[in-house]
C-alpha cells in the first residue's frame, strides 16, 4: 500500500499531505542541501507521534522531524526521505505558572510568542535567538539554541526543566517536572536537549522562567577597528561588569547593512559595538553610566544609548538584520557559528582578515563576542555555479576550524553539526566521543529511523 494511505488510515486524511508544493516546503531549512520526503505528516498531539513513530520503527522508515525550518545546517533535511514530521501545528502554551516561575508548551510554540506572553505575567525567558519570530521552541531544544543574552543567561538547555520524548520505538519518555533542582538519575534531559532531533522527538518542553528586569539600557558604540571593539571587550569584563548581551560586527557586515534599504539606521565606522545591561533600575542607570565611561575614554567614533525598552529594541533592529542585509548582498552567505576562547577574539579577527586576503573571499565577523560565539560569514560569488568556488570555499573552511579546533574551540555554538558541519565531525568530536555518540543512538535508536544521514550516519 502506498505510504501516505498508510499514514492517512492510521492518523486521518487532515494530518498527511503528499502535494508536491507542500513536500517542497519541507525539502530544506536556511542551508543549501534540500530533498523532498515521501510524505509530510503534521501531528496534533503526542499520540499521534507516538502512532507515528512505532509503524515507522516496524516499517524501517525515516522521520525527520522540523518546526519552523529557520535551522542553518540542514538538520530537518529529509536526506532519506521518508517522513518529515512537522510539530508547526502542536503550538499551545500550555501553562504560565508565576508561583512556580514555569512555562509548559508544546514544540511548535514560536519562541518571541511564549517570550511576550511571559513577559506580561512578570516573567522573563531570556534565551533569544536572531530568528527568535520565526524559530520554534522545539527547535531551539534540538539545537540548543542560544542568542545574545546567552552571555549572563545562558542558553536553551539552562531553562529546560522537563521534556516528553517520544523515543524511536514509539514509547513515551518523561524526564524531569517544574521543579527547578532535580538530581534524579542521569541528566537525560541535557542528552536530548541539542541531540537535533537523532534520539527522540520532543512534544511537551517545561522551562524555567525568571523575574523580568524592569530596566534594559543599551549602549551602541563604534570605532575605527574590530581590534578597537574586541580589546574593549575584554576592558569591560575586567572592570568587573557582565552585560546580559555584549554584541560586535565588522566593516563588511557594517556596509553591507548601510547598502540595505530595509536595514535600521547604521552609526558611522568601520566596527560596531552593543552592550546591554538589565535588572534594577538605579543599579542599571549606575553601571551603564560607569561603561559609557570606560567606552568614551576609547574615542569611539559614535555613541548612543538608549534608556529604555523601546530605545533599545531600535538599536537592536540594526543587530537583528546582519543576516538578511548580508544576503542582500547577491553574495552566498555561509554561516559559522563557530566559539573562540573569549581570549582569542582578537585572534579571531585577525584570522578572518588573513583568510579573507587568501582566499579572495569577504569574510563578515559579528556576534556574541561576550562569550566567544562569532559568526564567522564566507561571502561566496558564484558558489551554486562554479564546482571550484565550492572548492575554495571548503579549503578555506578547513583552514578556520583547524585554527578554531586548535585554539580550543569549537565548530558550532548554537546551529548544530546537521549536514553542513557533517565534514568536520570527526575532528571536532574525537574517536572516543564519536563512539560514544555512536553507541548512545543505536541504543535509543537501533534501526536509525530518526533523521538518519546526519552526522552520525
Amino acid at each position: 500500500m502506498d505510504l501516505s494511505l498508510q499514514l492517512r488510515h492510521l492518523l486521518g486524511d487532515d494530518v498527511v499531505a503528499d502535494d508536491e508544493q507542500t513536500l517542497a516546503e519541507h525539502s530544506g531549512d536556511k542551508w543549501f542541501a534540500h530533498e523532498s520526503p515521501e510524505v509530510v505528516v503534521f501531528a496534533r498531539s503526542t499520540d499521534d507521534v507516538c502512532k507515528l513513530l512505532r509503524f515507522a520503527n516496524e516499517n524501517n522508515i525515516p522521520v525527520t522531524a522540523r518546526g519552523a525550518g529557520y535551522g542553518y545546517v540542514g538538520s530537518c533535511v529529509p536526506i532519506r526521505r521518508g517522513i518529515a514530521l512537522s510539530l508547526a501545528h502542536m503550538n499551545r502554551i500550555k501553562e504560565i505558572n508565576f508561583a512556580d516561575a514555569v512555562a509548559i508548551v508544546e514544540p511548535g510554540v514560536i519562541t518571541a510568542e511564549l517570550k511576550r506572553a511571559v513577559r506580561h505575567e512578570k516573567l522573563f525567558y531570556p534565551p533569544d535567538p536572531a530568528s527568535l519570530e520565526h524559530c520554534t521552541l522545539g527547535g531551539n531544544v534540538a539545537t540548543n539554541a542560544g542568542g545574545p543574552r546567552c552571555l549572563k543567561y545562558g542558553v536553551t538547555r539552562n531553562y529546560v526543566i522537563g521534556l516528553e520524548i517520544v523515543l524511536a520505538n514509539g514509547d513515551l519518555l518523561r524526564s524531569g517536572g517544574r521543579v527547578h533542582k532535580n538530581k534524579t538519575g542521569f541528566d537525560l534531559i541535557g542528552l536530548f536537549v541539542g541531540s537535533e532531533g537523532m534520539l527522540g522527538i520532543v512534544t511537551e518542553i517545561t522551562l524555567k522562567l525568571l523575574p523580568l528586569p524592569p530596566a534594559r539600557v543599551t549602549l551602541s558604540a563604534s570605532f575605527n577597528t574590530m581590534s578597537e571593539a574586541a580589546a574593549l571587550v575584554q576592558e569591560i569584563f575586567a572592570a568587573g561588569f557582565l552585560p546580559s548581551s555584549l554584541e560586535i560586527a565588522d566593516k563588511f557586515t557594517l556596509e553591507a547593512a548601510r547598502r540595505d534599504s530595509a536595514a535600521a539606521h547604521v552609526p558611522p565606522g568601520n566596527a560596531h559595538l552593543l552592550v546591554e545591561l538589565d535588572g534594577q533600575e538605579e543599579s542599571v542607570a549606575a553601571e551603564m553610566e560607569k561603561i559609557r565611561d570606560l567606552v568614551t575614554s576609547r574615542k569611539p567614533s559614535a555613541l548612543e544609548i538608549a534608556g529604555n525598552e523601546a530605545g533599545s529594541e531600535k538599536l537592536w533592529a540594526l543587530r537583528r538584520e546582519f543576516s538578511n542585509s548580508l544576503r542582500a548582498t547577491g553574495l552566498t552567505k555561509l554561516n559559522q557559528d563557530i566559539v573562540v576562547p573569549r581570549s582569542r577574539l582578537v585572534d579571531l579577527i585577525a584570522l578572518a582578515e588573513k583568510l579573507s586576503m587568501r582566499s579572495g573571499f569577504p569574510i563578515a565577523c559579528f556576534g556574541h563576542a561576550g562569550d566567544g560565539n562569532i559568526h564567522v560569514n564566507i561571502m561566496a560569488d558564484r558558489y551554486n555555479r562554479e564546482a571550484t568556488v565550492r572548492d575554495k570555499v571548503q579549503e578555506t573552511l578547513d583552514e578556520l576550524f583547524h585554527q578554531v579546533l586548535a585554539w580550543g574551540g569549537v565548530i558550532t555554538g548554537e546551529h548544530g553539526i546537521g549536514l553542513a558541519k557533517k565534514r568536520w565531525w570527526p575532528e571536532a568530536s574525537g574517536e572516543v566521543a564519536s563512539h560514544l555518540h555512536q553507541a548512545l543512538k543505536h541504543t535509543l535508536d537501533p534501526k536509525n529511523i530518526l533523521n538518519p544521514g546526519k552526522f552520525l550516519g
